[in-house]
């Protein structure tokens, strides 16, 4: 089947299609580092446990590259010698981060799958980009054959089927001169699908997202997973949902992003 409306799917990966590690590495590693080896400088700062939030993690450091993360948080923490110190921290979180995926530390959003797996029944290419190098780690551990079997979905799935493998494309992971809010990963992923960007929505649950999206000329469907919908329609998301089984399939093939009618 194709389309005549979007003809590509862009998706973020952490917090979209997948509850990952991520946040708890960042907030982990962090209360090690301020608890242990920068125990000295701690009251400099205005870090505690319970100031690293998961709005904090939303609003500062969701969408960026490592070491533009742990750059952004220890700014926000106001923590001195805050360049020096971020390589310290990104590698810290990314020891953290491989251990929570090895052991198993995530799962994929039931509401996500199906929604994957419905944009691909109606002909449209699917493609990942995430700036996590860490991303092809969990996406090739989820089974989406399984998933439809055990769901009872009305969709062809090829036995052995994973997450990784039903994307057209997937650039999450590649070093870009610029990180979100600017569009260059989600032009690249539009690029590599072959199409315009305006062929094209993109899937996000952050508003440095939303923002690259639109600034990328595309349509941009938020996804709030975190209390934070009035932020993603802040951004001038097209379309902002709580779960994507919201969202109406149907209406793609007519370039539209919208509820689905009861």
């Amino acid at each position: 089947m194709t389309t005549s409306g979007f003809k590509g799917a862009i998706f973020d990966v952490d917090g979209v299609l997948v509850n990952s590690p991520h946040e708890r590495a960042w907030q982990d590693s962090l209360a090690e580092l301020m608890l242990g080896d920068w125990a000295g400088i701690r009251d400099q700062t205005t870090w505690s446990t319970e100031s690293f939030t998961p709005h904090v993690y939303q609003q500062v450091m969701s969408g960026k590259p490592r070491m533009s993360g742990a750059l952004a948080a220890l700014e926000y923490f106001k923590v001195p010698q805050a360049s020096q110190r971020a390589t310290e921290y990104a590698a810290r979180k990314q020891d953290m981060v491989i251990k929570l995926i090895n052991a198993g530390e995530f799962e994929a959003y039931p509401d996500a799958l199906r929604f994957v797996l419905a944009v691909r029944d109606a002909g449209i290419l699917v493609a990942a980009a995430s700036s996590s190098k860490n991303a092809g780690l969990f996406l090739r551990q989820i089974r989406l054959d399984k998933f439809a079997a055990q769901q009872s979905l009305p969709y062809e799935v090829p036995p052995g089927l994973t997450l990784l493998g039903s994307f057209d494309a997937d650039i999450s992971g590649r070093d870009f001169a610029q990180g979100k809010p600017h569009p260059e990963i989600f032009l690249t992923a539009a690029a590599e699908l072959g199409f315009e960007p305006e062929a094209c929505f993109v899937i996000e649950d952050a508003a440095s997202g939303i923002q690259a999206a639109k600034a990328g000329g595309m349509a941009a469907l938020g996804i709030a997973r975190a209390d934070d919908a009035a932020d993603l329609a802040a951004q001038n998301a097209d379309l902002v949902v709580t779960t994507l089984d919201e969202v109406d399939v149907a209406r793609l093939a007519r370039h539209r992003l919208a509820l689905r009618t009861p």
